[in-house]
């Protein structure tokens, strides 16, 4: 164990038998926004030593005020986040192994994701990615860390499946859409990620080095504005809970997945394939010339048209700038993409 560690190891909480469970585990983050980006660089820095970071979106200019993975030249190439995380990540720490995944967490992959992994990091950035992560990782009785942040207030809380609550026993059902605030409409401050994503990896690091007797054990609000910390005691799962009490997983077992879903406030459309298809870049660019400016890299197509823009991914999926209208993002998708 090199000198990289030193200083960790000295601090009786991890010591060199902590350092070496690290170096042998596998964590999943999901999101590698703001959040994400945070706990991946803490984790890569400790020596966790094995990182899948997973994430749907590119980078943008509106990102680099607080996710500080990125740079403006990832900005103006609309690379992947969840590759630009993970090529940040091997310069700042070349011993460990990092996989980028750049897909939408669904049903049809949840499970895959996490199977391997010894805890899941919430980066996300709405419901209901977290419930479909809470009834994998409870299912999987996967150890999994919830983590939101939004204007100067955030939210962490820890889930252990079936020894403490999980979130469908503290959120039993999912604000409504449009009726919770996001950083799109409410703003951001970089000292709330900070602290959130603070809170949630030394909550990693407890779980992964066995510390548990050391962990919050309770649902952590906070406001670095107003100067409020709050935590409220989880106690015990709850007995009528759908998920870890009756071991019902509506959103894994659902028979369709969404085909489009709104990004965040961003007068954006996520549109889906009902599967996976791999897209060849010339022959769509060849294509779609015709019609509109089109540029890609090895990672996206960006197709620009009237008021429109359309960012499509190698899965085909391709996110929708102009309009917050699912059924006309659906026509413009058909229309362009075919897939």
């Amino acid at each position: 164990m090199n000198e990289r560690y030193s200083r960790q190891i000295l601090f009786e909480g991890i010591g060199r038998d902590g350092q070496e469970r690290l170096l042998a585990s596998r964590v999943l983050i999901v999101g590698c926004g703001a959040l994400g980006t945070a706990h991946a660089e803490a984790l890569a820095r400790a020596g966790v030593g094995h990182l899948r970071l997973v994430d749907r979106d590119f980078i943008e200019p509106s990102n680099l005020q607080r996710q500080t993975m990125f740079t403006e030249a990832d900005a103006r190439e609309r690379i992947p986040k969840a590759v630009a995380c993970a090529r940040h990540i091997k310069e700042i720490n070349s011993e460990i192994e990092v996989e980028a995944e750049v897909t939408d967490v669904n049903r049809t992959n949840v499970e895959r994701l996490i199977r391997d992994c010894n805890l899941v990091l919430d980066g996300t950035d709405n419901f209901s990615t977290r419930y479909l992560l809470n009834e994998a990782c409870v299912r999987h009785d996967t150890n999994w860390i919830y983590g939101a942040a939004v204007s100067s207030y955030g939210v962490t809380m820890t889930v252990r499946p079936h020894e403490a609550p999980c979130l469908r026993c503290i959120f039993e059902e999912a604000p409504k859409a449009g009726s919770a605030p996001t950083c799109d409409t409410s703003g951001v401050i970089m000292p709330i990620i900070s602290i959130v994503s603070a809170v949630q990896v030394s909550e990693a690091l407890k779980l992964l080095t066995g510390h548990t007797e050391s962990l919050h054990n309770s649902l952590m609000r906070l406001d670095v504005w107003r100067n409020e910390w709050r935590r409220i005691a989880l106690g015990k799962p709850n007995e009528d809970c759908p998920v870890c009490a009756k071991g019902i997983y509506e959103a894994l077992d659902a028979e369709t997945s969404d085909f489009a879903a709104v990004l965040c406030g961003r007068d954006a459309i996520q549109i889906s394939p009902p599967r996976p298809t791999a897209i060849d870049f010339e022959r769509l660019a060849e294509r779609l010339r015709a019609s509109g400016e089109v540029n890609f890299n090895p990672y996206t197509l960006r197709f620009r048209v009237g008021d429109y823009e359309l960012t499509v991914f190698r899965d085909a999926r391709s996110i929708i700038r102009g309009t917050d209208d699912v059924n006309q993002a659906r026509s413009l998708y058909a229309r362009y993409v075919g897939v």
